[in-house]
């Protein structure tokens, strides 16, 4: 006779166990991890990225404005361009003063206390406070190997390549509109007597000539051709390239690079 049904040796498989469910974390609890996380993706945007920078002062007008009685333009100046390659003829860069002589008038923006000035250089890590060093923006108007001068006949700023038989070309500069005094009388008042011209200048490989577009109020490379760097700022001083206004809201748009040397 054949056994039962359960003579084959056969087990009834068991059945499993559902896991118990994991507690989720209350809100409060993973809200600082939130914020932790964020702040360091914001810190690491503002080291590699780009932050950004108030304009303090009108040299730039009216391309950026800072005048006294206006409210000055904020800017964001990204780093990402001068990773792959050095500022170029028309670019508005930012960059920390190089030598004693741009930062005779620098006066720290840090508390004296020393808990808020622990709090300010912390804030500065995430763009929320500005760093304490003497920022400014100009426009590039030569780079290295070049040569700079002023003036030809129409009182246009003159640069010359480095390469052997390179001629002077006058710079095509449409967004000055405000300039020293120039006379086709008296073409070689300088600078520094409340004219236009200055002398040439050869710019040395990994320094720039910077200027700024409102040239009747700017203390920018021709101020401080008398220092070491010959008014030069060294391209390892430039903290980035001003890409955009982003406030106030009326003002909001691009910084536009215009090479003048394109001309």
């Amino acid at each position: 006779m054949s056994g039962s049904g359960d003579d084959n040796g056969s087990e009834t498989p068991e059945t499993p166990q559902p896991k118990p469910k994991k507690k989720q974390r209350p809100f409060w609890q993973e809200l600082p991890i939130l914020i932790g996380f964020a702040a360091l993706i914001v810190a690491l945007l503002v080291t590699f990225i780009g932050r950004p920078y108030v304009i303090p002062s009108q040299s730039m007008e009216p391309t950026l404005h800072g005048c006294a009685g206006c409210t000055g333009d904020r800017i964001y100046v990204q780093k990402l361009s001068y990773y792959f390659g050095d500022p170029k003829p028309g670019d508005v860069v930012v960059f920390v003063g190089p030598t004693d002589d741009w930062n005779r008038h620098y006066k720290s923006i840090r508390s004296t206390n020393t808990v808020g000035r622990g709090v300010q250089n912390f804030l500065s890590f995430f763009g929320l406070v500005p760093p304490d060093e003497n920022d400014l923006v100009k426009r590039v108007i030569a780079t290295g190997g070049q040569s700079v001068k002023c003036c030809d006949a129409q009182g246009r700023i003159l640069v010359k390549d480095s390469a052997p038989g390179s001629e002077w070309k006058p710079l095509d500069e449409p967004y000055v509109l405000h300039n020293n005094p120039f006379s086709e009388q008296n073409p070689d008042i300088q600078f520094n007597a409340g004219g236009r011209a200055f002398p040439e200048v050869k710019v040395p490989d990994g320094n720039l000539w910077v200027m700024g577009d409102n040239r009747a109020e700017s203390a920018d490379s021709r101020y401080h051709m008398k220092d070491e760097l010959n008014g030069t700022v060294p391209v390892k001083d430039v903290r980035g390239k001003a890409v955009f206004k982003i406030w106030p809201p009326s003002r909001i748009g691009p910084v536009r690079s215009q090479d003048p040397q394109a001309n």
